[in-house]
């Protein structure tokens, strides 16, 4: 048998070219199936290669060591998508562990939208600046604006309950509702605000791929958290 110099008699011609296109085209599954099968092409043909090699026109040495070292290439690629996936695993299972850390816990979190729990729903909020006038809107699902009050118009981080009882004298006891902020000035300018809702963690989702903490019927990632209270 002749040395595996031509192109159409070296596995691994294929796996360069067919690696590039796969890995633009497809899943790190499928990349590694590709692998796999050229690693069991390549043990083969080396097999055959040397069990019938002509004594005459033995196999050239250099060659044999470039093939060699190929395999060796493919076995460490085999070996690192297979850590690469376990180490995967072992993230998805930690993340989820510490999503279930927070059942049960009342958190921080950026945003304005917060449920009522306990018959009340939470924010936090911060001016950037003193204010003149400070008007705090809280809207339900359909924008709707159910209460209306006066809010702290000192700069920094200042916190809000409303106790679901809308200005009509209405009360409601569920519910995703939203915080509007607006301030102005001893001029009339508007002052920069930010919210962030708070509530108990009632359960985790990881269905996305990503930690979802459900508070109520809001879901929250688990990086917008940014206390524990």
């Amino acid at each position: 048998m002749t040395t595996a110099t031509d192109n159409s008699s070296n596995p691994f011609s294929a796996l360069t070219a067919g690696t590039g296109a796969n890995s633009a085209a497809s899943s790190a599954s499928s990349s590694a199936s590709q692998v796999t099968n050229a690693y069991n092409t390549f043990i083969t043909l080396l097999t055959a290669q040397l069990q019938h090699q002509d004594p005459l026109n033995p196999t050239n040495t250099d060659t044999f060591t470039q093939e060699l070292i190929q395999l060796s290439g493919v076995e460490q690629q085999l070996t690192t998508n297979q850590t690469l996936s376990s180490m995967n695993t072992d993230l998805t299972t930690i993340t989820q562990a510490n999503g279930l850390g927070y059942v049960g816990k009342t958190v921080t979190a950026g945003g304005s939208v917060a449920p009522v729990q306990n018959g009340q729903a939470q924010w936090d909020y911060t001016l950037d600046s003193a204010a003149q006038q400070v008007t705090l809107n809280v809207r339900d699902s359909n924008g709707v604006t159910v209460y209306s009050t006066t809010g702290d118009a000192n700069s920094g981080q200042h916190k809000f309950s409303w106790n679901g009882t809308s200005s009509s004298g209405t009360t409601v006891t569920s519910g995703d509702y939203t915080l509007s902020v607006t301030a102005t000035d001893a001029n009339g300018n508007s002052v920069s605000t930010s919210t962030a809702m708070i509530g108990q963690v009632t359960g985790v989702d990881t269905s996305s791929g990503s930690t979802q903490l459900q508070i109520g019927d809001v879901t929250v990632p688990i990086a917008n958290v940014t206390a524990i209270n």
